[in-house]
């Protein structure tokens, strides 16, 4: 037996046995898939066999079993062919009846001329063949394109195969037209039936041993993944990103996980549609909670229900109440599987396609693998969320009980100097009803007092401050002058001296009465942090048309680890002595909320020991006719990020 016998032989045992696999196959599950690839590979074991019996043992009675029967089945491979693209895909109606009629002219022709057939209709006939088996091979290259993970790889390989099955019948074609070559183009035609072969095995009746080894990088990168996805800012972005690793790994269309939801005792999904599940966004504003009863759902409830994975092939009838959403949805066949957590039913886990054939049977073990990953995953989600739960109410309260303790301590010393001087004030009064009024003690009174309405305004202002009304009407004013104005008025500020350049004004709009608060918490900062005699310098100056100023000290400084923190509620640097500088840690967090309401920023630089710089920067000059800029309305406003107020 020569070498290109043995090719030969090799390649049509390689059909027969992909023929048995097929059928074994159809004959346990008998679906359209199924039925189809059994036929395509009939018919090329009907061509085989009967090649085999004519050519090699010389039975070629009766000639009509061995020439028409066999001319036939080869005709026919091109639409058997077709028929398993339009398994995988989408196939235009008006191409598939235009290639039964072909088929069934040639059939006729078979049939009903005496053999051999005229060459002309001969190489008709091949022609028809050769153009639809490209059509195959187009098809399957288009839908390689579309899928991914398995799926992609069997259209892969089922492309290849159909180009080589192309490449034969040319060869066929070739041997005829050029008798020189036969024998070279016999064995290129035997190499190309062999590569032929080994492709539609793969493509359509895959080992499970190859399965797995195609879904090993999908699923690598899904465990990959699974690190990382219970620390996902939201539970919806963690469910999309899991949707789309179980997809990928099963090659599938896109997938779904429904959750179970205790109070309502149903299962709840964020629903979008599987065509646009590549696009899919963490945008709570473009899904739809979906809450359904899984006893109201057998395709996708049943796994919930039952706790095992299932196949549905056929959604539609397997489902008639719904038929209409997996229409839409595209959803033809279905993998389910539960995602349990102990004996803690979470979810479900649901894979769609919009073909059958998609999906094997194998593929249960791998859903279920996936659905059991998810579960490990909420659960750290349910253990982290707890944890953080934990965190914040632990730093509520400590936050609650460090404002109590410093509201306490602040409010008491004025109070304390108000009860002391009316109890005093009462005794002379007492004592002597006629005696002339006490000034000093009236005074240490309305100062204590002062004190006092000035610690309860600013708590109010640390409220209207978070609700987003903390404004006024603003203005287009000189902020040199706005300054200036505010150190003259206050004659405790004789060490405060303003440094501006020319005398340009640098306008911005400006809540006078507002940005006078910051300047005076950042002048007040700064004087009680640094030595009596030690200088305090408020600078403005324009930056690239931007207004800005700087409140600088030669005091205490702030530690490098507070200096992120300074502008948060109730935060005081650790190098503050409360006994020695009194306040409630809230001037630089309103002084913050402020400016940002006025659409600016402000950060500090400082070095322990040797001072602070405070900065502040406003949105860019206006026009000296620019109108007045109403208050905005109160809103409740997110908080802002502390990183971007330091340096």
């Amino acid at each position: 037996m020569s070498g290109l016998d043995q090719l030969q032989y090799l390649s049509w045992l390689l059909y027969l046995v992909v023929f048995v696999t097929v059928l074994a196959r159809t004959v346990r599950r008998p679906t359209p898939a199924h039925i189809d690839t059994t036929l395509f590979f009939g018919a090329v074991a009907v061509v085989i066999v009967l090649t085999t019996l004519g050519q090699r043992l010389h039975i070629a009675q009766p000639g009509w079993l061995f020439d028409d029967l066999v001319t036939a089945a080869a005709m026919a491979l091109g639409y058997l062919l077709l028929r398993l693209v339009r398994d995988f895909s989408s196939v235009p109606t008006w191409l598939v009846r235009a290639i039964e009629l072909g088929l069934a002219s040639s059939l006729i022709a078979i049939v009903v001329l005496p053999s051999p057939l005229p060459p002309a209709l001969s190489l008709l006939m091949v022609g028809y063949l050769v153009l639809v088996i490209a059509y195959d091979t187009l098809a399957f290259a288009r839908q390689a394109q579309r899928t991914r993970g398995v799926t992609r790889r069997r259209m892969q390989a089922a492309a290849v195969g159909s180009l080589a099955l192309v490449l034969t019948l040319t060869n066929a074609g070739a041997q005829l037209a050029l008798p020189a070559l036969a024998d070279a183009l016999q064995q290129l035609g035997a190499a190309l039936g062999l590569v032929s072969g080994l492709c539609y095995f793969v493509a359509f009746a895959p080992p499970n041993w190859l399965r797995r080894a195609w879904q090993e990088p999908e699923l690598r990168s899904f465990l990959a993944l699974a690190a990382s996805m219970p620390r996902l800012p939201s539970t919806r972005g963690m469910v999309h990103a899991l949707e789309r690793g179980a997809a990928d790994a099963l090659g599938a269309h896109a997938a779904n996980i429904a959750l179970w939801d205790n109070d309502s005792g149903r299962l709840q999904m964020y629903l979008q549609s599987p065509r646009d599940s590549s696009s899919v966004s963490d945008d709570a504003d473009e899904d739809s909670l979906f809450g359904f009863d899984p006893t109201e759902r057998p395709v996708s409830g049943r796994a919930f229900i039952e706790q095992r994975a299932s196949l549905v092939t056929d959604a539609v009838r397997a489902d008639p109440a719904n038929a209409a959403a997996f229409e839409e949805f595209g959803a033809r066949a279905v993998l389910a599987a539960p995602i349990t957590a102990g004996d803690q039913r979470l979810g479900v886990l649901v894979v769609y396609a919009p073909r059958a054939p998609v999906f094997a049977d194998t593929d249960l073990e791998l859903i279920q693998l996936l659905a059991d990953n998810a579960a490990v995953i909420f659960e750290s989600r349910a253990l982290i969320d707890e944890a953080a739960s934990v965190r914040a109410r632990e730093e509520a309260t400590l936050l609650k009980e460090d404002f109590l303790s410093s509201a306490a301590h602040d409010l008491k010393t004025p109070l304390t100097g108000l009860i002391t001087q009316a109890q005093v004030l009462q005794r002379r009064a007492i004592r002597d009803p006629q005696a002339p009024v006490d000034r000093a003690g009236l005074d240490r009174l309305l100062q204590q007092s002062l004190r006092l309405r000035d610690l309860v305004l600013e708590l109010l202002d640390v409220t209207r401050l978070e609700q987003g009304g903390l404004l006024g009407e603003r203005h287009p004013l000189d902020l040199v002058e706005v300054v200036q104005t505010a150190v003259d008025r206050e004659p405790d500020w004789r060490r405060v001296k303003v440094e501006a350049g020319d005398d340009t004004p640098i306008m911005t709009l400006l809540d006078a009465t507002r940005f006078e608060q910051v300047l005076m918490n950042l002048i007040e900062n700064a004087l009680k942090y640094s030595a009596h005699d030690s200088p305090v310098t408020v600078s403005v100056w324009s930056e690239n048309g931007e207004p800005r100023l700087s409140v600088r000290d030669v005091g205490i400084g702030i530690p490098v680890d507070d200096q992120p923190l300074v502008f948060d509620r109730f935060h005081r640097a650790r190098n503050v002595d409360d006994r020695r500088f009194a306040g409630m840690g809230l001037g630089l967090y309103i002084a913050r909320g402020i400016v940002e309401q006025h659409g600016g920023r402000i950060w500090l630089e400082s070095t322990p020991g040797s001072g602070s710089t405070f900065f502040v920067a406003l949105p860019g000059a206006v026009g000296p006719a620019t109108r007045a800029v109403p208050a905005p309305e109160p809103v409740v406003a997110p908080q802002p990020d502390r990183q971007a107020y330091s340096r």
